[in-house]
């Protein structure tokens, strides 16, 4: 069997940066010689069993940690904007980018950064015509982009955060119903806050009113018990986290307040959904119903979205779950939350795949539909697929319709109750699936929208099959 060569430069430098080292020491550590070492930080030769194993006793690191799933999300992402038009069609070979990822991240990410500029701009010219005016706000990357690259780069994982809403949950206790009312106490009595429920019509759309004049929080009465759990928690963690989130979002180095203030918003949801969840109970419950997410939520009062992504962020280097990939879609496919803990990547621009099954999830009922699928890299998953539909409260607001997809790879499909009955190992179950139809290279696909966009195409007007044209 063939073993892939792994090459952990740059991981390497910041473990022996982060331990104030120099390379001499460092390589002593390691038991091996400084141009061994300065071989293995500029990925000329690949990492070693031993290496890894001296890294592991020599400076506790999770040699888990160094598989690459951010490289693997770089390359892809890097790999879709060098194959946009811009770049007059060049084809730049895999391999090449995987060295520049692996070597000079940095910098990938600088060029995939400068394609955001030029993409919003180009839209927005596009869209104003002449009657747009050249400025710099025309020209950065919005503040939502901003703020999913920030969590997407760190694997959806707030460490400091989490720790501090699993202290924060044994302190409050409580089980089942009896949890809301605790956090409830918690907040009146900690920080003298009245908790209030409103009725819908009486605060049309607002679903959480915080008054810092007569310290009252409004919930919307409508709301799920979960839901109404996580405004609270996300009230909360302004009140008791702001240290932790102002750090990180100051070393983010967010070019825009409104990003900051984006990903102020998206801190405060990552505590309340982990206070709502807390780590090592949650992950203990997952693995004893074997991810049944129903049963997940009857145990924590959670809504289905909550739980299927808060699997999605069991990343802890000491207490990893299984890796979940988690995206929710509109009706117009537009990804409106992606995240991936797998080799699976979505697009950063435009719709996925639409031989998903999360795009027909919209018309399976209320159940939960699930699919057996591979990537044109051979990868097989397992996708789960449900509706989703959040309700406007009062008689004529509108209510708002989503469908989610959480999957993982086929091979820890033992551990999921959703696998029980399906046969894994026939070829003929798995449907292909891919980023986009711009990026897939399946070109007999007959749900095809679009050309791939690295790929030249002939139209033959005397022949006409599935797809108009050949790639």
């Amino acid at each position: 069997m063939k073993h892939s060569k792994h090459y952990i430069g740059r991981k390497l430098r910041s473990i022996r940066r982060d331990s104030d080292l120099s390379q001499a020491v460092f390589a002593e550590k390691l038991g091996l010689s400084t141009s061994y070492l300065n071989q293995l930080e500029n990925n000329q030769r690949p990492v070693t069993a031993t290496v890894l194993l001296a890294l592991a006793e020599s400076f506790g690191v999770d040699i888990t940690s160094l598989a690459g799933h951010d490289d693997d999300r770089l390359v892809a992402d890097l790999r879709e904007v060098l194959a946009d038009p811009v770049f007059q069609n060049t084809r730049y070979p895999v391999q090449d980018i995987k060295f520049l990822v692996s070597n000079l991240p940095e910098i990938a990410k600088g060029i995939i950064e400068l394609h955001q500029r030029f993409h919003q701009s180009n839209e927005r010219l596009l869209e104003l015509d002449d009657t747009v005016r050249r400025s710099d706000t025309l020209v950065q990357p919005t503040p939502y982009e901003e703020v999913r690259d920030f969590f997407h780069y760190r694997d959806n994982y707030i460490h400091a955060l989490d720790k501090a809403a699993e202290a924060l949950a044994e302190k409050i206790g409580g089980t089942g119903a009896g949890r809301l009312e605790a956090l409830k106490a918690y907040i009146e009595t900690t920080h003298g806050v009245k908790v209030e429920l409103v009725a819908a019509d009486s605060d049309r759309g607002v679903l959480r009113r915080y008054s810092s004049a007569d310290k009252t929080l409004k919930l919307s009465a409508h709301l799920h018990a979960g839901s109404q759990f996580f405004h609270l928690a996300h009230q909360l963690a302004l009140f008791e986290q702001k240290s932790i989130m102002d750090t990180l979002i100051r070393e983010a180095g967010f070019k825009t307040r409104q990003a900051e203030s984006v990903c102020q918003t998206g801190l405060a949801n990552y505590f309340a959904g982990a206070l709502l969840l807390p780590y090592e109970q949650f992950l203990s419950a997952a693995k004893t119903c074997r991810h049944d997410l129903k049963l997940l939520e009857i145990r924590f009062g959670a809504t289905l979205e909550q739980v299927a992504h808060r699997l999605s962020t069991l990343q802890r280097p000491d207490a990893r779950g299984i890796p979940f990939f988690f995206v929710r879609v509109d009706r117009a496919g537009n990804i409106t939350k992606r995240h991936s803990a797998t080799k699976l990547t979505f697009a950063r621009f435009g719709s996925a795949c639409p031989l998903w099954n999360v795009y027909r999830a919209f018309g399976s009922g209320s159940g939960i539909d699930r699919q057996l699928a591979e990537t044109p890299d051979g990868v097989r998953y397992l996708c789960l697929a449900a509706p989703i539909i959040k309700e406007g409260g009062a008689y004529g607001e509108p209510s708002q319709h989503f469908a989610i997809a959480l999957g993982c790879e086929v091979k820890h499909a033992s551990d999921i109750v959703y696998a029980d009955d399906l046969v894994m190992g026939n070829d003929r179950l798995y449907e292909p699936i891919g980023i986009s139809c711009r990026l897939c290279e399946r070109t007999n696909c007959s749900q095809r929208a679009v050309p791939p966009i690295d790929r030249t195409f002939e139209v033959n007007p005397n022949v006409r099959k599935l797809v108009p044209y050949e790639v």
